[in-house]
């Protein structure tokens, strides 16, 4: 028997652990859709925070219980985060968010480059791995290469990035999956060409984290970030930089601080000690569906898993459903052979109908979706959405084959 057979979903058991699940809207049951922009908690991220709290508010370093707990909370959420994310405990930072703690390290890389160094940046990311270069390219005069989507399905063309390489290029920043298409480009390839030259490989999994494994040396990444809330916790930021890279980035600290603390170098005054309580349930809560035994990295490597194998089935059923609405149109990846290069996430247009009106209108049922660019400007303006942009639905793993089918009927309703 599969690790993922063993660890087969129980759906009714898991969606009991989130009490959002049970919300009703005009005597509709809710049907959450907008997990791209953000997840549900469980219970156990919520009375983790509370619990921290009630019991263990203090900063840290002191000489008593309270704050000595709080030092314990600190070393174990670097130790699961690098756990999830595959790392080592000391190449974990904590921030506001990754919008936030990505300004600060780009900042901190711009400061070691020179006029005339090149960044390749890619139209299928957020605006968070694209923007805080063009702001470093401004002060440091340096270079920012595009590489484009493929207009025709939204993925991004490799072999055009690769090409937009070469030996002044510095970093290669990119993402490990688009958040309005669900398009996932070949990580390690993009990561092994900027390594060819001596470039860092810069890597976005804020999309990816709820639906894959992510593994930071396994992928070839020197920088991942990403964002707790979208992997069931609170929010927050995180980034797993290479060790050696970290040390040796000019860091801005206060001149009283540590240079070498107990957590990192780029987490500057005190963190959100509630929050980290909560990513740590989170990543315990997704262990969890990767059964009882094993370490905590072997049950991680389950749940996905079977987190994997039961959102392709979930995208199959969309995008079969999908091909019987004329005039529903998705941007992305359409073919059920290439369910594998997507995330359960897609951009639609319904013809005649703004995609605000769209969402008003599954609101109204109590299907919460997203419409706009969602910050994903670069694919959005590509396909030549904006202004008006695009409706976004996705699925998480607690999404059910009925939602999907009221989704689906819905949209063809509202289409006709």
């Amino acid at each position: 028997m599969s690790t993922a057979e063993r660890a087969a979903l129980d759906l009714d058991s898991l969606r009991a652990e989130f009490p959002a699940l049970a919300r009703r809207v005009g005597g509709r049951p809710v049907a959450y859709f907008d997990g791209p922009g953000g997840s549900q908690v469980p219970r156990a991220v919520i009375d983790a925070m509370a619990a921290y709290l009630e019991r263990s508010n203090a900063n840290a370093g002191g000489a008593f219980a309270s704050s000595r707990e709080t030092d314990a909370l600190l070393a174990d959420a670097h130790q699961a985060v690098a756990e999830l994310v595959g790392a080592e405990a000391g190449e974990i930072a904590f921030g506001a968010n990754m919008t936030t703690l990505n300004f600060l390290l780009t900042h901190a890389l711009a400061r070691t480059l020179e006029p005339g160094d090149e960044v390749v940046v890619t139209q299928l990311d957020h605006d968070a791995n694209v923007s805080p270069w063009f702001r470093a390219a401004e002060d440091r005069g340096l270079v920012i290469r595009v590489a484009p989507i493929d207009t025709a399905d939204g993925s991004l063309d490799i072999e055009a990035l690769e090409a937009l390489i070469g030996e002044r290029t510095r970093v290669v920043a990119y993402t490990l999956a688009s958040n309005a298409l669900g398009n996932v480009p070949d990580a390690a390839r993009i990561a092994a060409a900027a390594h060819e030259v001596g470039a860092l490989a810069w890597a976005d999994g804020v999309h990816m984290a709820p639906h894959r494994r992510l593994d930071r040396k396994a992928l070839g990444a020197d920088v991942l970030l990403c964002s707790p809330y979208k992997f069931f916790g609170p929010h927050l930021g995180l980034a797993a930089i290479r060790r050696d890279l970290a040390e040796s980035l000019p860091a801005d600290r206060l001149r009283a601080a540590d240079a070498h603390p107990p957590g990192h170098r780029f987490e500057t005054g005190t963190l959100s000690h509630e929050a980290l309580a909560g990513i740590v349930a989170a990543i315990d809560y997704i262990a969890g569906l990767g059964g009882p035994d094993g370490d905590r990295p072997a049950r991680l490597d389950g749940a996905f898993e079977a987190i994997r194998a039961h959102e392709e089935q979930l995208t199959l059923r969309f995008l079969a459903a999908l091909a019987d609405i004329d005039a529903v149109h998705l941007h992305g990846i359409a073919d059920p052979a290439r369910v594998g290069e997507r995330t359960p996430t897609f951009l639609l247009s319904v013809e005649g109908r703004a995609p605000a009106a769209v969402a008003a209108k599954l609101g109204d049922r109590g299907m919460f979706t997203w419409d706009g660019h969602f910050y994903a400007v670069g694919p959005v303006k590509a396909l030549g959405l904006l202004p008006d942009g695009a409706l976004r639905v996705g699925f998480l793993h607690y999404t059910t084959a009925g939602e999907v089918d009221d989704l689906a009927a819905a949209l063809a309703e509202i289409a006709a």
